[in-house]
């Protein structure tokens, strides 16, 4: 038995949910991939799948051991890149996943200067604000806004801090009225971030001390730009990243208000599988990123 192709069996099928899949990203007959899974389970004699009609998901023991066949298969070929592409230039396919806003703002000019140091190299970006799984989904590498999800299978770098203020137009202000304590937000209309499930709270932070303040959501939505957007015709105060309001505020479009006082600040990271981290064209992306940012 090739135990290495069997563990690669058994994480893909962990992956993808099911042995059809699994298959398919293996480019095996789904009869192949469920007999390198049993004759994994036989030779460790446990079980590390439960089997139905419409699922397959891997028992505790499974789990565990999933844990470790990424950082062994990672291992395995962090070994091979390093012997197979040590002095080579980038080349291939470069899968980037990043979120819509910042992919726009800024990732755009940035990725065109990286390609012209580059020429050998291709890019897919995409743009997206969800939750990416860079595995499962086949990228090789995110860029997040937040606080990655720690797990073995990844590696995660932060690349700087984004700071974020309070904002609003000034014809909202003109009405509604300017406010100076955190405490009166409560009674202004506030363009949240995120989603309706997650509650309608503000952490603000001064010289003095830490506040989070209840707010009144009148409008949410999971992407800054329509936020700004929202903020620019006057429907409220919202709390948005620089970059997202730079022009806007340069331009008088929007302006700060509760300037004693500012949300925290986002941590920009990259994120990709460890598998992945000694290959030529993760490593110099990753490094001309750290560049931009330093």
């Amino acid at each position: 038995m090739d135990k290495f192709e069997s563990m690669r069996a058994f994480t893909r099928v962990v992956e993808e949910g099911g042995f059809a899949a699994a298959a398919r990203k293996m480019q095996l007959s789904r009869s192949a991939v469920n007999k390198l899974v049993i004759n994994l389970e036989d030779s460790l004699g446990v079980q590390l799948l439960y089997r139905t009609t419409r699922q397959v998901t891997p028992t505790d023991t499974g789990k565990a051991f999933y844990e470790r066949c990424i950082e062994i298969l990672g291992s395995v070929e962090e070994a091979e890149i390093a012997v197979t592409q040590q002095h080579s230039e980038p080349k291939g396919i470069l899968k980037i996943n990043a979120p819509m806003s910042f992919g726009v703002s800024v990732l755009g000019t940035q990725i065109a200067e990286f390609m012209a140091r580059y020429q050998d190299l291709k890019i897919q970006l995409t743009l997206e604000d969800r939750f990416v799984d860079p595995i499962a989904e086949g990228y090789d590498l995110v860029i997040r806004i937040g606080t990655p999800l720690e797990s073995p299978s990844l590696v995660a770098k932060n690349l700087t801090t984004l700071p974020r203020v309070i904002c609003a137009a000034p014809s909202y202000l003109k009405t509604a009225g300017v406010p100076t304590q955190p405490s009166q937000l409560k009674n202004h209309r506030c363009l949240h971030y995120g989603y309706l499930a997650t509650g309608f709270q503000w952490h603000l932070i001064s010289k003095e001390a830490e506040e989070r303040v209840a707010i009144e959501g009148v409008f949410c939505s999971n992407n800054g730009e329509v936020l700004r957007d929202a903020a620019v015709r006057g429907l409220g105060i919202a709390i948005l990243p620089v970059f997202i309001v730079e022009r806007e505020l340069e331009r008088g479009e929007l302006q700060i208000v509760l300037s004693d006082y500012h949300p925290p600040e986002l941590s920009l990271c990259v994120i990709y599988p460890v598998n992945r981290q000694l290959a030529t064209k993760v490593k110099v992306f990753t490094q001309f990123l750290q560049e931009c940012f330093l």
